[in-house]
């Protein structure tokens, strides 16, 4: 059944903007276009956000569409600046290398690469001519040495993302408060170079992207101002996706994004991680002492809109169950090599032939949910006992034979020495 079009008509998805599942009917019948956000690449990296879309990536290929997957990098930023400073390199330098182990995280944890994955410093040309179209439509304005700011006051569909109240709106962590601001939640599309920092030529002087206009450019230039799904952890959608989804319409009115999808946060005690708050795990923490598939398990255990609490005990049972699953496996491949010679057509029990039809149905229709590989991964064990189960039966089946054929040798030893016996007795 796979890639049939009820498959791909049956999948529902959250969407952040209505705040319901909806179901999900792509731009292009039977293509997908998707847009996540990805690392500012300063430090090692978590994987919440980055296995989350992997599992939706899979599944939409699973169902048989054409996706074009792009996540990006965050190359340029004030914390990367800062981090290549204290190190003595540059920002390029530092970046490039927490790129390159962000990359192999993700191959450690078996997430399929993007179809594409720009940086920001690679299309300023991109983020250059959006800033200009925003202004030209009076949706943006400059201060003198400082940089080109969005107007929140001339977008009337600001915080429809959110559905935060604008009165009680606070500006992000990152966006310091300036008193020349016509607004307080106005927010940078361009940044004037202070002295040492990196920078580009602009109509606006030297400076740099600000940290949203990235999105809406590399979105935009990839996939079209129309796309189908945008995604990153629920952290972003206030201020990140919210001033995106400004920007992006404020400059083309016919952008639109079908679907916003957030994941939930990786909490530690009952507080969310952050690398400020030193309450932070890497994927590279983790896995210096679990298996990355259990880091994977572990995670996809919670849906990915709910909150995940980072526990050892969570973690040794996630290895538990990657341990048991794979063992499951490897046993079933070591007992089928010792038939496959043998041309044998021995046919599935009905029984287990119903375990592995009900796995199917029950897994299409847990992750068309919405994704819900809570329940898809707790009937997967319901196939794995079965083949637990088999593989026990067998070895007692093989050790009767193996009995049966050490004895064998004993019955004939006792016939020849009956043999000498009778013919004595026929003498």
């Amino acid at each position: 059944m796979a890639g049939s079009e009820q498959q791909q008509r049956a999948l529902m998805l959250f969407d952040t903007r209505m705040k319901k599942a909806e179901m999900f009917r792509p731009l292009i019948e039977g293509k997908v276009s998707m847009y996540v956000c990805g690392v500012t690449p300063y430090d090692f990296s978590h994987a919440r956000a980055y296995v989350a879309f992997d599992v939706l990536y899979r599944y939409l290929k699973y169902l048989g569409y054409e996706v074009e997957y792009v996540r990006n990098f965050t190359d340029i930023d004030d914390k990367i600046i800062r981090r290549a400073n204290e190190a003595g390199e540059t920002a390029t330098s530092l970046s490039s290398r927490f790129i390159d182990e962000f990359l192999r995280d993700m191959v450690e944890l078996q997430c399929l690469p993007p179809t594409r994955e720009p940086r920001v410093t690679e299309h300023t040309k991109e983020i250059i001519d959006l800033i200009t179209k925003i202004e030209e439509k009076g949706k943006a304005y400059t201060i003198e040495g400082d940089g080109v700011y969005f107007s929140v006051d001339n977008f009337p569909e600001y915080l429809s993302l959110s559905g935060r109240s604008l009165d009680h709106n606070l500006p992000g962590s990152r966006v310091a408060v300036d008193t020349r601001k016509r607004n307080p939640a106005d927010f940078a599309l361009w940044k004037s170079a202070k002295e040492g920092e990196p920078f580009w030529e602009s109509p606006w002087g030297r400076g740099r992207p600000g940290w949203h206009i990235e999105c809406s450019a590399m979105s935009g230039h990839y996939l079209g101002h129309a796309f189908d799904i945008h995604g990153g952890g629920k952290d972003l959608i206030f201020p990140h996706h919210e001033n995106e989804l400004a920007q992006s319409r404020a400059a083309y009115p016919e952008s639109e994004v079908k679907c916003w999808m957030h994941n939930g946060f990786v909490n530690n005690n009952g507080q969310k991680m952050a690398k400020a708050d030193k309450n932070f795990f890497t994927i590279r923490d983790i896995i210096a002492l679990y298996h990355p598939m259990a880091l994977r398990l572990f995670l996809m255990r919670t849906h990915y809109r709910s909150d995940v609490n980072h526990s050892d005990a969570g973690l040794e049972f996630a290895s538990g169950r990657v341990y048991y699953i794979y063992q499951t496996l490897q046993d079933s491949e070591e007992v089928i090599s010792l038939y496959r010679d043998d041309e044998l057509d021995v046919p599935v029990p009905a029984g287990d032939r119903k375990v592995v039809d009900d796995n199917h149905e029950s897994f299409l229709r847990h992750m068309s949910n919405d994704l819900h590989t809570t329940g898809a991964l707790d009937e997967l064990m319901k196939p794995v006992r079965a083949m637990n189960n088999n593989l026990s039966d067998l070895k007692k089946l093989q050790q009767k034979l193996e009995q049966q054929q050490k004895k064998e040798p004993e019955k004939q030893q006792q016939q020849k020495k009956k043999q000498p016996e009778e013919k004595q007795q026929e003498h």
